[in-house]
């Protein structure tokens, strides 16, 4: 192999691995963004809380969709790096399989059982947790130091 292609490939490596910083901070900063500095800070102004509720009620779904988006792209981003196993085995894999679950059951739940909304932000929360836990884990194609 070529000095060149082994350079190509390090570099499509480290686009790889911005698409997942880049994606990764857009959608688990979001989901936590919304949750404790918007919505408080929209309560703490003085706003109605039925408008509150409204800017939750429309922006939630809304994130959760973005946040399914860009896990499907660290997912392909995941497989690119360390292939299919990973997806199973590997934290990273399981954790990014349970923010798809989440966000299909959340979106589902929202569109076909709208009056359930304490069901609506435990997922809401689950799928955020579930991306902090994505944080602490290591980069597609580094391992973890202990």
């Amino acid at each position: 192999m070529s000095k060149s292609a082994i350079s190509k490939r390090r570099s499509a490596s480290k686009a790889a691995v911005a698409s997942w910083q880049l994606a990764q901070t857009f959608w688990v900063g979001g989901l936590w963004l919304l949750y404790f500095v918007v919505l408080p800070g929209l309560g703490k102004i003085g706003l109605a809380e039925l408008l509150v509720e409204e800017v939750s009620a429309t922006l939630g779904p809304l994130l959760i969709a973005f946040a399914a988006f860009c896990a499907c792209l660290q997912v392909l981003v995941l497989l690119q790096a360390e292939g299919l196993a990973s997806l199973w085995r590997d934290q990273r894999g399981q954790l990014l399989l349970a923010v798809l679950a989440l966000s299909a059951v959340y979106l589902s739940v929202w569109q076909w059982l709208p009056g359930v909304p304490r069901w609506l932000l435990f997922n809401y929360l689950l799928v955020a947790f579930c991306g902090v836990l994505l944080v602490l884990q290591p980069l597609p194609g580094q391992r973890a130091t202990r």
